[in-house]
């Protein structure tokens, strides 16, 4: 049953919430409201969005320099998670109730939350397969030695022929990843935390909203990597504010993109005795 409750949440039901058409007009608000989100708690939010750019440094001084573009860029990867406390706040705040930086943590007390683990989990996966993809991309194009400094790497990259296949291959097999994860995180935490429906349903909400407006969710994930590659300049510190702003900014999008609860359909048949 506790495997159940993680696929299908609390009433072992598939679920089908709604999915609304959304345009530019929303993805603009979602960004707008993101940002008043975190106006309205900026010295909080800063404090937690430290946490970013410390774990960021920390996994940039301890990897080969080669390394340093794909941590920055699988920041998009991991992000969705990283901003479960994010979306916590901005719940609340839309319901009226207290937002003092301590609630961003409730969400350790969801019942949802071995779900939200377990599609953490999956993106971690994720991002350690793209960081592997990466390193071996590299090792492939110069070889397994390191570059010996910042400057060398540079050079390397941007002027010769296999510094410009590793910028091709490398952005191509990058495209890759995001869009895997834009398809199955695109608003499944949100939903988790709105709604104890499970990680198989929330990754299923997930890839029908994009199925749904793929050309607007893709002009978001373009939006979010742009962000963070910012964010990521100098050294991870910008990520703590934009971390907050798109973290509130997708609790938003969610809202746009799901129906409230109580207007989705139910598939007639409960999970555990459905047949494969």
């Amino acid at each position: 049953m506790a495997n159940l409750h993680v696929i299908a949440g609390a009433s072992g039901t598939w679920m089908r919430p709604t999915i609304r058409k959304i345009g530019v007009a929303d993805i603009r608000s979602a960004l707008a409201k993101g940002l008043d989100d975190f106006l309205t708690m900026p010295s909080h939010l800063v404090f937690l969005g430290l946490i970013y750019p410390v774990v960021g440094a920390c996994l940039a001084a301890s990897n080969a320099l080669f390394l340093l573009y794909p941590l920055a860029s699988g920041f998009a990867l991991i992000g969705p998670f990283a901003a479960i406390g994010l979306y916590e706040l901005s719940r609340r705040r839309e319901l009226g109730m207290d937002i003092s930086w301590r609630h961003a943590f409730d969400v350790l007390g969801s019942p949802a939350m071995p779900s939200i683990l377990a599609l953490g989990l999956l993106l971690m996966v994720i991002f350690l397969c793209w960081l592997a993809t990466a390193q071996a991309l590299y090792v492939w194009l110069f070889g397994p030695t390191a570059p010996d400094s910042y400057g060398q790497f540079i050079e390397d990259v941007l002027t010769t022929p296999r510094g410009w296949a590793l910028i091709i291959l490398g952005n191509g097999i990058g495209f890759i990843f995001a869009a895997l994860v834009l398809s199955i995180s695109a608003i499944s935490f949100p939903l988790l935390i709105d709604r104890d429906v499970g990680a198989a349903v929330a990754i299923h909400t997930s890839i029908r909203a994009v199925l749904a407006n793929p050309v607007m969710m893709a002009l978001w994930g373009l939006i979010v990597a742009a962000l963070l590659v910012l964010g990521t300049i100098p050294l991870f510190i910008g990520l703590a504010v934009v971390m907050p702003i798109l973290g509130h900014a997708t609790w938003h999008l969610y809202r746009k993109v799901v129906e409230p609860p109580g207007s989705e359909e139910r598939q007639a048949f409960n999970v555990e005795d459905r047949r494969f």
